[in-house]
């Protein structure tokens, strides 16, 4: 039997591209699926029009693609970086064996030439094609978060509408008709147990907002009322701006990722799934960690965080950004943990400091960083029946 691989096609179903309006290098991937005919009981066949679905899988979902982990990605935003004159290229942070977990490159080689065998695939950051780092020009601030406050509508912008709307207009409506049907709304068809009671609309207005109302039909949850959605028939790139502009919504894309597809996360646009992966002393290789991503885009992984622990956490992130379509987080503390030999007491900041430019240079487009923990609250750790669960709060407990 023939396992399944990450660029197999999925059935019935092909990639199409929608072009953008504003901006003619716009084209945003989609999956088409198409759909069986529906037979009535009479006989007659009703035909059902092919469904678009939102697609991260990138180029490597495209069948046309015929790529190479080992060249990456096209790097499809970069003209976009470019164009805008507020970046330049720079020399960057020299990387060292310690950003691998190693004391010096003998010690690298050493403990290569000792895993030799054990490794299905051993990739080397160096045999990546050269790519120049990026950062902005002395009073410049190339983020989307810039662009959306200077009222500036950029490809990105453009590019996340048009994957966002996916007929939205469509399934309200359908919402709507939903909406008017007396036997699916009828409290008394729910099953035993449920906060819905039956209860008039007059009843219900009459309820004091906080009381008992929760459970009622067309009560609204008071962190609606408070800030309540306001997501249009049509999401457009001037709403995709102004909802960044305003702080509800964010676009992570590292101008040294642009390799990635833009994509949003706000409260008024689609819920973003995230996929962690990562590598650890004991098990998988760059080769693996790599496929993880392609499985977990392809499956529909908005964004994917890297949580490696073990040996070669640079050069493994290395290889998942210049392959990965979708933005990449990580936990820094983690890369730092391993710099110090895992101990955290030697932990400092100038350490931490040059981990995040690390990542950063390398095309991160978010991090984790674990600064909410109390100094007196610790101690309240003790007497839990499960210890500190997360890896990063132990650590900043030490």
């Amino acid at each position: 039997m023939i396992e399944p691989h990450s660029s197999d096609q999925l059935p019935n179903s092909r990639r199409v591209y929608v072009a953008g309006q504003l901006h003619r290098s716009v084209r945003v991937p989609m999956r088409e699926i198409t759909l069986a005919p529906t037979k009535s009981f009479t006989g007659q066949v009703e035909v059902n029009e092919p469904v678009r679905v939102y697609d991260c899988s990138g180029p490597w979902g495209d069948p046309d693609f015929h790529g190479d982990v080992s060249q990456g990605l096209p790097p499809l935003r970069r003209d976009w970086i470019l164009a805008r004159g507020d970046v330049e290229e720079c020399k960057g942070r020299r990387v060292q064996p310690i950003d691998d977990g190693y004391l010096s490159d003998g010690h690298r080689e050493l403990v290569t030439a000792r895993h030799q065998d054990e490794t299905a695939f051993q990739l080397d950051p160096v045999a990546l094609p050269k790519r120049r780092i990026l950062r902005a020009k002395p009073g410049q601030y190339p983020t989307q978060l810039e662009y959306a406050r200077r009222g500036v509508i950029t490809p990105e912008m453009e590019f996340i509408a048009i994957r966002e709307n996916m007929g939205l207009g469509d399934r309200r409506s359908a919402i709507g008709d939903l909406s008017d049907d007396l036997v699916r709304n009828d409290p008394h068809t729910h099953p035993a147990g449920s906060a819905q009671l039956a209860i008039g609309s007059s009843a219900l207005d009459s309820l004091a907002i906080g009381s008992s109302a929760i459970g009622y039909p067309g009560y609204t949850p008071s962190v609606f009322r408070r800030f309540p959605q306001r997501i249009p028939d049509e999401i457009t790139p001037e709403f995709v701006r102004s909802e960044v502009a305003a702080g509800r919504a964010i676009i992570p894309n590292n101008i040294n990722h642009p390799e990635s597809e833009p994509m949003i996360i706000g409260r008024n646009f689609l819920v973003k799934i995230n996929a962690n992966i990562g590598n650890s002393a004991v098990a998988s290789s760059i080769e693996e960690e790599v496929e993880k991503m392609r499985w977990a885009t392809k499956w529909g992984a908005d964004t994917v965080m890297d949580l490696s622990t073990g040996k070669n956490i640079h050069a493994t992130r290395e290889w998942i950004l210049r392959n990965s379509p979708v933005p990449i987080g990580t936990v820094p503390i983690y890369q730092a943990l391993e710099k110090v030999g895992g101990k955290a007491e030697d932990l400092t900041w100038e350490l931490f400091r040059d981990t995040l430019i690390e990542q950063a240079e390398q095309g991160v487009d978010y991090f984790t960083i674990h600064a909410g923990v109390l100094l007196r609250f610790v101690p309240l750790t003790a007497n839990r029946m499960t210890g500190i669960v997360s890896r990063g709060g132990s650590i900043m407990a030490k």
